[in-house]
């Protein structure tokens, strides 16, 4: 399996954190030494994983010029479940499932923000298609800030099928379209639930919006009649938490 790129300070963390055994050197900035850089040169030797000292202008160019902050590791590339994986995971969780589906996001800092929003909302999962839509880039793994080790990722082949197979399960599958007259907040979420988002600007495909259960809008008072898919996203899955008891961790 060949191997890929993840840079910055909290994915490399993240990295040595929870996949200790998927990592196959870190490369750290010569002439750094701050505290952070220290913990990530202890975390690597507790693993008994191979440190390397490389210019900055070596790991630019390794970053492709995104911001490594210092940090670098080769890993062995992750596999994105596919979705009966994912079925099999959802059928045995110990709580309502709670699901996050994007349909068609391309640009990877809006998909990294969407994993590490739902890690923070604690969300069991996120779902894309694998055509015409961003996987996990080493910019998505970079702006998840270390979500993406901690949020089951799945590919899909085809979107439309997969959410029946999340209805079989008894997902509840809540879609959001500027359109519909809903209000997120009237969506009842406690249950077993997938929120649906679309594309920037084009939104939901007619199949996807389809195979929604609920379709609901996020109020819109100002100038501008939609937000950010990643900031959409927030709003609609910080509901499904508040819905779901607040601030108690997963299981808890």
């Amino acid at each position: 399996m060949s191997d890929e790129i993840v840079y910055g300070l909290h994915a490399v963390h993240a990295l040595l954190e929870r996949r200790p055994a998927a990592v196959r050197r870190v490369l750290l900035q010569a002439g750094r030494n701050d505290k952070r850089i220290q913990e990530l040169t202890e975390l690597a030797r507790a693993h008994s994983i191979l440190l390397e000292s490389r210019p900055g202008a070596e790991l630019d160019a390794l970053a492709g010029g995104g911001v490594h902050q210092g940090a670098l590791a080769r890993v062995e590339a992750a596999v994105p479940l596919d979705e009966d994986e994912l079925l099999i995971r959802l059928a045995a969780a110990t709580r309502p499932p709670l699901v996050l589906v994007l349909d068609g996001v391309q640009d990877p800092h809006n998909l990294g923000a969407c994993i590490r929003t739902a890690d923070g909302a604690g969300a069991d999962a996120v779902v894309v298609p694998r055509d015409r839509a961003v996987g996990l880039t080493p910019v998505v793994r970079k702006v998840a800030a270390g979500a993406a080790e901690t949020v089951a990722f799945a590919q899909v082949t085809n979107l439309a099928r997969f959410m029946r197979g999340l209805k079989d399960a008894g997902l509840w599958l809540v879609g959001t379209d500027g359109a519909a007259e809903a209000l997120h907040y009237t969506a009842d979420m406690k249950g077993p639930t997938g929120i649906v988002l679309g594309a920037e600007g084009s939104g939901m495909r007619r199949l996807t919006r389809e195979h929604c259960d609920l379709l609901v809008r996020l109020p819109m008072l100002g100038a501008v009649d939609s937000l950010n898919v990643s900031v959409a996203t927030g709003v609609i899955l910080y509901e499904a938490l508040r819905q779901r008891g607040g601030d108690r961790r997963p299981g808890g």
